[in-house]
């Protein structure tokens, strides 16, 4: 099969000969503001699907560009410049006359037209490579954000806006057919492919299961801990101690001394005798056959390697370059999938319980009894069992999903049966988008919305056009315990409904303020926000009820009564929040990109008020550590000392016996737009 968005054998001309010893400029800058890309998640094998499309997994520096004539700027996904280091890119990007923020890699083309990561490093050390900056994705036009389009809308855009260049080239796909698209890579000795979802948006600074890459060469980045002695004629060492974070600790991963040139060996060298150390930054104590010399945590490497050991250990790792993009604490594990790809001859997402797998369920940890392990549990097994007159049969039910705390997949089901009665009137008649994980919150999970032919016919579903898909889905309508429980054995650990109803589909029951931290943000900064929110509402005589995230924020509702639309609900939304900013200007934003806005401003996300947006649901589980519970609360315990993890699938019985449901009051009359607006503008 021949394919002929293959990359194509450079022109000789491609990097001008001014430009070939330029490389490693004087502009060393590091960029504060800049935007984060988004990532993708590692997937086993190729396949096929109508509704996915494939791209090459070039083998260089992820870069985002934003265009804008003379103030171009060009920078690795850490911010850090490439203006200097590729300034025959950068010089073509300052031709293109649009305003535009792009995104695609750097990379240096072999004489065949394959990427190589080393002929990247060697650029403008004595090696002429062809220097390609290839682009597959768009994110603003003109000022204007298109992330919120489809990947196709978003490429279409792309297409358009970038001329005929030898150096800047468009990024092609091929639909359906990445099985024969990887063969095809594969042929070409080339690091892989990325799959993407044609209806995806772009998600800044997420690792999303949109996107995944399918690897045909096994690489990673590895954080250089330090080094051991040369032996024989060698000079400089012998061999790179390797780890990668887990978390906030650094693991060994094994060590390598193959890869090497005597340059390589003398600039990794020189780069690591100022970050020497006498303390391993390993946490525990690692065996390695030689004395080691220990560099502090600085300095990033690319390996292939054969496998990965039981131990952790990569199996012959072989050095193929320093990284200058990335930062050692971002080196981690590589981010595993469990997407449910929908094959060509497959009209609809397979059975829920074939994405269980076996797993050994380690020691649970002893648990003091409380609340919950008072309320009534289901006699849980694997054979079919009746539930309010519908048949059931729940799987895998000793799967651990929090390994923290040993709860298992068992205990989510027994948790959405005991508090049925209080989180189905705040799913009833409502689309449902559902976020499954059927391995567990350390695994990735998936949103789920489409019934699909897997569910049971007594399903209740709500059939709807959807613009961003660009097909109806079948919704699935939570009404009754039964179907809940059916959620709860997919695997689906949180629950996020509609603001509105399916009999008045286009008018909310409520608005919702959503209180988004960012990373240098305190909770109590979030505490704040909340009040000031609080005493506009008030002033507005408009009732509000809030509720923790279940994760770092605080969501505020207030009622409406399904009397207005949903253009309305967010243009209230946006007054208050926009008063609520202007009292608050040090650390809040109405900006909703993150790498916009900083990473110290909480986001006022009003947003939220659109038809088909959702958030977690009251007495939602949410997947984070210690099973949190979204909770309603009284507005007196919104005060310092708060936490949104506060309340757990364990203690949450317990507040429910003492204080009732706080939210009730959210399903009820609804304010007077009108004359709240009237009360604010006094």
């Amino acid at each position: 099969m021949k394919l002929q968005l293959l990359p194509e054998k450079p022109k000789e001309e491609t990097t001008p000969k001014s430009y070939q010893q330029t490389h490693r400029g004087s502009d060393n800058r590091k960029y504060t503001d800049f935007v984060k890309p988004m990532l993708a998640k590692l997937h086993e094998k190729a396949f096929d699907s109508k509704e996915w499309v494939f791209e090459i997994k070039w083998d260089g520096y992820r870069a985002i560009a934003e265009l804008d004539g003379t103030k171009t700027r060009l920078y690795s996904r850490n911010g850090l410049s490439f203006e200097s280091d590729y300034p025959v890119v950068y010089e073509e990007l300052k031709t293109i006359k649009k305003k535009a923020i792009i995104d695609g890699e750097i990379v240096a083309l072999t004489d065949d037209g394959i990427p190589s990561f080393q002929l990247l490093q060697q650029y403008g050390q004595g090696k002429n490579a062809a220097i390609c900056y290839y682009v597959f994705d768009c994110l603003s036009i003109n000022g204007v954000s298109v992330e919120d389009k489809t990947l196709l809308e978003r490429k279409a855009l792309l297409k358009k806006l970038l001329p005929e260049s030898d150096i800047i080239r468009y990024c092609e796909h091929i639909a359906e057919r990445g099985t024969d698209f990887f063969n095809a890579v594969k042929a070409k000795h080339m690091e892989g492919m990325i799959a993407k979802k044609i209806d995806s948006t772009y998600y800044e600074d997420s690792r999303s299961g949109s996107w995944l890459k399918v690897k045909n060469i096994i690489n990673e980045e590895a954080v250089i801990a330090g080094y051991t002695e040369p032996k024989g004629g060698r000079k400089y060492f012998g061999a790179l101690v390797l780890g990668i974070y887990k978390g906030k600790k650094l693991e060994y991963i094994g060590h390598t001394g193959t890869g090497f040139t005597d340059k390589t060996l003398r600039d990794v060298y020189t780069k690591m005798q100022p970050l020497i150390t006498e303390k391993s930054p390993f946490s525990v104590k690692i065996a390695v056959n030689a004395p080691v010399t220990w560099v502090k945590p600085q300095l990033v490497c690319n390996l292939n390697y054969a496998e990965i050991t039981e131990d952790g250990h990569r199996r012959h790792p072989v050095f193929t370059g320093l990284r200058i993009d990335k930062a050692a604490r971002e080196v981690h594990a590589e981010v595993k999938a469990d997407a449910q790809i929908e094959p060509i001859k497959q009209k609809h997402m397979p059975a829920a319980n074939t994405t269980d797998a076996k797993v050994n369920k380690p020691t649970t940890k002893k648990m003091e009894k409380t609340a919950y392990d008072e309320v009534k549990h289901i006699a849980i097994s694997d054979k079919e069992q009746t539930i309010d007159k519908r048949k059931l049969i729940f799987t895998h039910t000793d799967k651990v999903f929090w390994p923290g705390e040993g709860y298992t997949k068992g205990d989510v089901i027994n948790y959405y049966n005991a508090i049925s009665p209080y989180i189905l009137k705040y799913l009833k008649d409502r689309p449902e988008s559902l976020l499954r994980m059927p391995n567990g919150i350390n695994s990735p999970g998936f949103f789920h919305k489409d019934a699909g032919t897997a569910a049971p016919e007594w399903i209740e579903t709500y059939k709807m056009f959807s613009e961003s898909a660009d097909k109806e889905i079948n919704y699935i309508i939570c009404n009754n315990r039964a179907t809940l429980l059916y959620l709860a054995n997919l695997g689906c650990i949180e629950i996020n409904p509609w603001n509105s109803r399916i009999k008045t589909a286009d008018k909310p029951d409520y608005l919702v303020l959503d209180l988004d931290p960012s990373e240098k943000n305190t909770f109590e900064q979030v505490v704040e926000t909340a009040n000031v929110i609080k005493e506009i509402l008030d002033k507005a005589d408009a009732i509000s009820f809030p509720k923790t995230s279940g994760a770092t924020g605080i969501h505020i509702y207030v009622p409406l009564g399904a009397k207005y639309s949903y253009e309305q609900a967010k243009d209230f939304a946006h007054i208050v929040a926009t008063i609520a900013q202007e009292r608050l200007p040090e650390f809040t934003s109405l900006e909703r990109s993150l790498s916009k806005r900083g990473n110290n401003m909480i986001y006022i996300d009003y947003l939220q008020n659109r038809k088909g947006q959702t958030l977690s649901s009251a007495y939602s589980v949410r997947p984070k550590p210690g099973a949190s519970v979204s909770t309603p609360l009284e507005w007196s315990e919104v005060k310092t000392g708060l936490k949104p993890t506060d309340f757990t699938i364990k203690n949450i019985f317990s507040r429910l016996k003492q204080k009732g449901d706080l939210f009730e009051g959210v399903l009820k009359k609804g304010i007077d737009m009108k004359k709240c607006l009237a009360k604010l503008a006094q």
